[in-house]
């Protein structure tokens, strides 16, 4: 077990937001995907934990020479977590470490700390990419602690690597959070 991947199950799932190849769809079991802030960070963003019985899909993208520094960087308001023994994936006998705010450090989206649509829309878009249209209706389905607004930013994107999303993919997007009561202002 000498090469080391990342499970990316929010932005990282998007290639187009990294460089690290090679990448497999993988599923981590035991873990749920879930909505958080920190003082770390002005924005609310995705984070993993430990829930029994819970299962996410992602995608695990081969780190070179377990080099983590722009890794770490990049995810800086978490913690690395070593994963291997729960991912399901096809990348053979390798390391997987996932990255997770730790309870004590993070809280819910709140006004001070809001979910950017610009953020959703770069996740989704690599769900769709990777996992299908049913992929991406799985990310809404299995992500919890929903704010009840997310902040449109669409026409000045906040989150910094933001993707160019077409209209078909934004009206996706769209109807995904209303399904979900999630209103978008």
């Amino acid at each position: 077990m000498n090469d080391s991947y990342f499970f990316g199950y929010g932005s990282l799932v998007n290639r187009a937001t990294h460089q690290h190849d090679p990448a497999f769809p993988a599923r981590l079991k035991g873990w749920r995907r879930v909505w958080r802030s920190t003082v770390l960070r002005d924005v609310a963003f995705l984070s993993a934990e430990p829930w029994e019985g819970a299962e996410i899909e992602g995608l695990i993208a081969h780190v070179p020479g377990a080099d983590w520094a722009a890794l770490d960087l990049r995810e800086r308001a978490y913690g690395r977590h070593e994963v291997s023994a729960h991912c399901d994936h096809a990348a053979g006998d390798v390391r997987v470490e996932v990255y997770a705010v730790s309870p004590e450090n993070g809280a819910g989206p709140d006004v001070a700390h809001p979910v950017l649509l610009s953020y959703v829309d770069t996740v989704v878009q690599g769900f769709r990419d990777v996992f299908g249209e049913a992929g991406a209706l799985g990310f809404f389905e299995t992500t919890t602690g929903w704010p009840p607004t997310v902040v449109d930013d669409r026409a000045a994107p906040i989150y910094p690597r933001a993707t160019e999303v077409s209209a078909a993919e934004r009206a996706f997007v769209d109807e995904g959070l209303r399904r979900l009561g999630v209103g978008v202002a």
